[in-house]
Order: C-alpha cells, then structure tokens, then sequence
C-alpha cells in the first residue's frame, strides 16, 4: 500500500507541477492527462477494462467538442472492429484446452516421474518442479493454476526435504510464469493482434527464449545445490527407493537370469511362472508383467522409428523422368501429318496441312518488338526446357541441415537406451512408465500444437481448435472428464474470454481517443526530439516496460503502451517481430517483480502459515536478475529469437 499509495502520489504531483493552467491547456495535454490517470485508476483497484472503456468514452466525447452522438459511434465502431479480429478466437480455444488439460490431474505423476528420474542432479526436486511448470505451463498458458497446482504440490515436497523456503517459492513462482512466454501462450496472441504482428512468427521466435530462460532458471537452482547444499539437499537412499514387487523376484528366481529377461520369459512362456506364483501365493499379475515389457521394448522402439525417419530424410529422391516429344517448332517450320484412310464408321480425319503461314511483316515486327527475336528468346531463357529434354534440376538453397538434428536425436536416443538397459532394476522401469503416461502424451500434444502452427499445416485458431480436442481426449484416456469438470473448463474459459475481449474493446477506445487527442503524435514527436539511436530508443522502451511491470500487469501494458511504442519502431528500424520477443521475455517481470507479482500471492494462499510473503518476494529476486540477464543475451544475440523464423519462413 506504501508503495502504491507514494507512486500515485507522484503522479498526481507531477500532473499539477508540469501541466499548464486549464486555460492554457490543449488536447494534447488532455491526452496525456488520460494516460495517467488510467495508471491510477488501475493501481486504485477499479476493473482495468471498463477504467478504460470510460476513460475512453469521457476524453473522446472531449475530443469531439462534447458531441455525444460522434462518441458513441466511435464506441460502436471500435467494439466491432475488436470482435470481427480473427486472430483472437484462438484465445478460447487455447484456454479451453489449459483448463480442461490442468483438470486431468497429470501433473502430480509427471512431478513424481520427474524428481525420481533427475535425483542424481543437485537441487533435483528444483529443478524437477521447474520443468514440470515449463511443461505444463505450456500446455496450459495459465500462470495462476500453475503456481497454484505446483504449490500445492511441490512446495510441501520441498520443504519437507529441508530445502530453502524462499529457493522454493522462487521456483515455483518463476518456473509458472513460463507459460506467458513459451508458446501457446496468451500474451503472444494479444500482442500479435495489438500490433499486427504474425502470431505464427511469434511462436515461432519465442520457443528458442522459452527454453534459454527455462534453462537459465535451471542451471541456477542446480548452481546453489551445489554450492550451497544446505539450502537444497540431495534425496535420501529410501526417498528413491522403488522396490521390486514379489512377481518380480519371483520371475528372476525361476528363471536364473536379471529383471530384464526375467520380464520378458514371463510373458513369452508363463508356464512355470504361472505355477511358482501359485505356489509361493503370489497372484500372477499377467497384465501387468506384459505393461513392463512393453516399457522396457520402449526405448528400442524410438531407436528404430528414429533410425526410420533419418533413412526418409535421406533417401534419394526418384530420378526424374524425360518426357519424350516433337523436336521445338523453329519460326517457319509446320509439323506434318499423316493421313489415314478414312473409317467407314467414324469421323473421317483432316486433310494434311502444307504448313503454316508467315504472319504478316507488322505483326512479326510487333512481336518481335515486344518479345525479342527467338534466337533471343531461347538464350535468354532458363527456366523453360525442351519437351524432349531432362527437367533441369531444382536450385540447392542453403539453410539448416535438418538431417543432422535428426541424427543426433538419434543419437541421443540411442545414448538413453544405453543407459537404461545398462544396469536395469525395477526403478528405471517404473519411471520410464510414469513418463510415458504423464510427461510424453502432454508432450504429443503440445508438440502437435506448435509444430502445425510453425510449420504451416494450420492456423493458430485451427490448431487450438484441435489442442482443446486433444485436451478432452487426453481427459478421458485419464478417466478424469466427468460433467462437472466439464462444466467448470467451460465457464473458466468464458470468463477468462470475456475479460481478454473486453480489455481488447476498452483498449481500442482508449487508443482511439488518445489518438483524436494528440497524444500518439505528442509523445512521437518528444522521442524524436532526444534524437536518441535505435539501441538508446531500444534501452528507453525496455526500462519503461520493465518499471511498468511493477504497478501494472502484462494485459495492461499489451493493451495500453504497446500502441504508443509500435508506431515508432519504423523510424528507428527495428523490426516488431523482435521487438515483441524482448517485450514477451520483459514482460516476464509482471509476474514476478514487487509489489504488483501475481505470481507470489497465488503461492501465498497455498502456502503454509509459516511462510510469509517477503520471504516469497526474495526468493523471486534471483529469478528476476536472471530474466534481466536473458534479456541481455536475445538484444546481444538477436539470432536466439530470429534464427527459427527465418530458418523455417525463408
């Protein structure tokens, strides 16, 4: 409240120390009076939407010399303007899909798979927490379900094992605020329609960030696991124990031999396993035993699909095929015709033509004129073969050797195959079937999302449409769909919608009067006035976002600053692709920075009593260094967010 209460404070002294008297001021200075008071409306608690949908409505019709008739038309235009946009009905659908994904109830097996699979790494149930949020923030995009599901969760888990309660609630806080950045994320959509910008091309460019920001917060917690090991100390020995069951002694002991081929004789020849269950009273858990050895056929399997796609990829393309004809038709030469006898029951042929005829000397002239001579026409002519010729082929384009990715993943493949197989026990197994269930189907479906988005098999809106499908389907594999929980995706879903359209709509009024104001072209022509260079310009837009990020959230600085900054981005050069990905990753902050992070008072009413909110804020801190340093990296290596589509829209 101190800090809320002092920011308005100041604004409100600086409109009555820097605006001229009422009589002296022009609409421009109106407009810029609206542009604070939102800012202060919004920090005062009132609905950001309708704050500005009656901002818009009162500077407007002010504009309009009080013309109340002009204004409402102007409301009527905007609102329909922002509902026939195509680009924001993928907004439903996605969010449809996070909830009705976030319902199955997948996200305590994929945790648990995780931390038993990553417990040799230090800090291994920070860093299991943080890929469990990046995946399941992407598959969902909702930040507050994401802390709210992982605090629930992990931060009991975490603090039960002795780790650090403000590196906990660090992780959990940033790890859920993935989901705005990495596609399919909301504030991409929002975004693209504000600035008209390809929402493909954003996704396609803010994977890359995803992962470096992901990783970064990664590399982190596993640094201060090793360092400071007190603050994330190791699993114990009997945390990561999953023991054998007696089926499965049972079966090693018949058949003298390890878990592995133990598994597998029990399935092929039962017989003597039957009976040696039957006789220590164990009951032969035949469907069982044949689940794990598809588990462990699991690995080999990708090997060879692997193998199979690199051996499509570089099978060679069949040889083209001549097509055989006439020899080309010189000017002045007719091809000749034979004649055939006439058919006493059909159509009798034509005669034979003598040859055709010289076109008249100002038509030839004319043509000539206009085409070239054909000796001319045949140098200058490369695209165009003989009939009688081969196809010439295709000009090689150099980019990305795709071929190579798909060797290493196999490689790689191969290399956690190895690993799994060497040294087998009855754990490997188990996990390797929790992530078949929990992380591999949510990857399926995220990666069919994005990869019909990038690679141009469907639009955003059709492949949300088929992401909410494939949610519902993935509910029901989990037996977790039922009526009710069908009904609340539905009405989440709508409400989130309608919040998004009407910020859309109260924005679009907003922009529109602050634009009949003068205010767009007052602040224009003050930046042009610094005469500041595209990286000052760049340094200047990035600082005010971030400090927004502050008082404000993202939706606010979408929808309110980003018309203010896109305009100029022509004069100084810089593409608003690029410039979108630095504001996605920026925007990172509105989560994550004091006193305005959502982040950390979704993890406050989940959290024990014991755990205060300043305790959350600093452990947010180092997260909120990080995304400033990742910041740093996309301006410095601009290729991070570029390199992807450029490489795939070339």
């Amino acid at each position: 409240m101190k800090f809320g209460l002092t920011l308005m404070a100041i604004i409100a002294m600086a409109c009555v120390v820097l605006f001229p008297s009422p009589a002296e001021m022009t609409q421009g200075h109106l407009g810029l009076l609206m542009l604070a008071l939102i800012v202060v409306a919004i920090m005062l608690g009132f609905p950001t939407a309708f704050t500005l949908m009656g901002m818009g409505m009162f500077f407007g019709w002010l504009a309009f010399d009080l013309d109340t008739a002009k204004v409402l038309d102007l409301m009527v235009q905007r609102t329909y303007w922002v509902m026939t946009n195509d680009v924001l009905i993928a907004i439903p659908l996605f969010v449809f899909m996070g909830y009705v994904v976030e319902r199955a109830n997948i996200i305590d097996m994929l945790f648990r798979s995780l931390h038993l699979s990553l417990s040799r790494l230090p800090a291994s149930l920070a860093v299991a927490t943080l890929i469990t949020c990046a995946v399941f923030a992407t598959a969902t995009g909702i930040v507050g379900a994401v802390v709210t599901l992982m605090g629930l969760l992990a931060f009991p888990a975490m603090l039960r094992h002795g780790y650090d309660v403000r590196l906990s609630a660090g992780a959990i806080t940033a790890g859920g605020c993935l989901g705005i950045l990495i596609p399919p994320s909301i504030m991409l959509i929002v975004y693209g329609a504000t600035a008209g910008v390809s929402v493909v091309k954003l996704y396609a460019g803010a994977f890359l960030p995803g992962l470096m920001l992901a990783s970064l917060y990664i590399g982190y917690v596993m640094l201060v696991g090793w360092l400071k090991p007190q603050y994330a100390p190791r699993l114990s020995e009997e945390a990561q124990r999953i023991p054998a069951p007696p089926w499965a002694r049972t079966a090693m002991r018949v058949y003298g031999s390890g878990l592995l081929c133990a598994i597998w004789q029990a399935v092929v020849s039962p017989r003597r396993f039957v009976e040696a269950c039957i006789a220590e009273g164990v009951a032969p858990p035949r469907r069982e035993a044949r689940v794990k050895a598809l588990v462990t056929a699991t690995p080999l399997l990708a090997i060879v699909a692997m193998a199979l796609v690199v051996f499509d990829y570089y099978a060679p393309a069949p040889a083209p095929v001549a097509i055989e004809g006439p020899a080309p038709l010189e000017m002045g030469q007719s091809y000749t015709i034979e004649s055939t006898p006439p058919s006493s029951t059909g159509l009798a042929e034509p005669p034979p033509l003598d040859g055709l005829p010289e076109p008249a000397a100002s038509a030839s002239s004319e043509l000539q004129e206009l085409t070239g001579t054909p000796q001319q026409i045949r140098s200058e002519s490369t695209a165009l073969q003989p009939l009688g010729g081969e196809v010439a082929p295709a000009p090689e384009t150099e980019g990305f050797d795709w071929g190579r990715l798909l060797i290493a993943c196999t490689v790689l493949i191969a290399l956690a195959a190895v690993w799994f197989y060497r040294g087998l026990d009855y754990k490997r197994i188990e996990v390797l079937q929790m992530l078949l269930k929990s992380f591999f189907p949510l990857a399926v479906l995220i990666a069919s999302v994005l990869g019909s988005i990038v690679f141009g098999l469907a639009t955003p809106t059709e492949a949300a449409a088929i992401g909410s499908l494939g949610g519902i389907v993935l509910a029901l594999a989990y037996r977790q769909l039922t009526w009710g929980r069908l009904k609340e995706s539905v009405f989440l879903t709508a409400r989130t919608t309608a919040m998004v359209c009407w910020l859309f709509v109260g924005s679009s009024i907003f922009s529109a009067s602050f634009a009949l104001l003068g205010g767009q072209e007052l602040i224009e022509q003050w930046v042009l006035s610094l005469d500041l260079t595209p990286l000052q310009f760049m340094l200047l837009a990035q600082a005010i976002i971030f400090l927004l990020g502050w008082p404000l959230e993202w939706t606010e600085i979408i929808v309110i600053f980003m018309p203010i900054f896109v305009p100029l981005l022509a004069h100084f050069d810089i593409d608003p692709l690029f410039f979108g990905l630095l504001v996605a990753l920026n925007l990172q902050t509105a989560f994550l920075s004091p006193p305005v992070a959502m982040a950390a008072f979704y993890l406050k009413g989940v959290a024990p009593p014991h755990v205060t909110l300043n305790q959350i804020f600093a452990g947010m801190m180092p997260f909120l260094v990080i995304q400033v340093l990742a910041l740093v990296l996309l301006y410095t290596f601009p290729q991070i967010g570029l390199w992807l589509p450029q490489e795939i829209y070339k």
